[in-house]
């Protein structure tokens, strides 16, 4: 294996397209590329020689790479101490939504059909969250390009992840469990 150098903005990027948790990189670029992505046991890497390497570091551990099912069972996933590091409402809204998003990425554009009434909950865009409603103080979902309208109040915030959720097939005791961390 090879190892390349890539920016800051590049490895988001790459990292942002995760489909499941341990996923390696070279599966995503593959997957990204339109490549043959298999489950592959990875070999440790051939050593190479450059003055700007750290030749004392040690050599990755061999990492069997398998596909899996999509994710329901985000408490597994979720990381509660970060979660209670989050300021206020918004940002747990935002935390879980993005846990949502990193374990279950290629199911996680189905949000989008989740609106109320006369309300759009999620976009693909600031702008056509601001278009639907001035006041809806859209924000990011982590670096998904997905954005959701977060100037709900916190019950509205559970009904809108409890709805989520439910399309990804959480069960409902857990989805108690998860709502009440908001």
């Amino acid at each position: 294996m090879k190892y390349i150098e890539v920016d800051e903005e590049l490895y988001r990027h790459i990292a942002s397209k995760t489909e499941h948790i341990g996923e390696s990189a070279s599966d995503i670029l593959r997957r990204i590329l339109g490549l043959r992505v298999d489950s592959v046991v990875q070999e440790e890497p051939e050593e190479i020689s450059h003055p700007s390497l750290d030749q004392s570091a040690p050599k990755p551990a061999k990492v069997k790479t398998v596909k899996t099912e999509p994710v329901s069972d985000f408490l597994s996933v979720l990381d509660l101490d970060l979660l209670a590091a989050q300021k206020g409402a918004v940002g747990r809204f935002l935390f879980i939504l993005d846990t949502v998003y990193q374990a279950s990425t290629t199911q996680f554009e189905q949000v989008l059909q989740i609106q109320g009434r006369d309300r759009l909950y999620f976009a693909t865009s600031k702008e056509a969250l601001l278009k639907a409603s001035k006041s809806a103080n859209p924000k990011e979902i982590g670096n998904s390009g997905f954005w959701v309208t977060t100037n709900n109040n916190t019950a509205k915030k559970r009904t809108i992840l409890s709805e989520v959720l439910t399309q990804f097939g959480t069960s409902e005791e857990q989805i108690e469990q998860l709502i009440v961390k908001i």
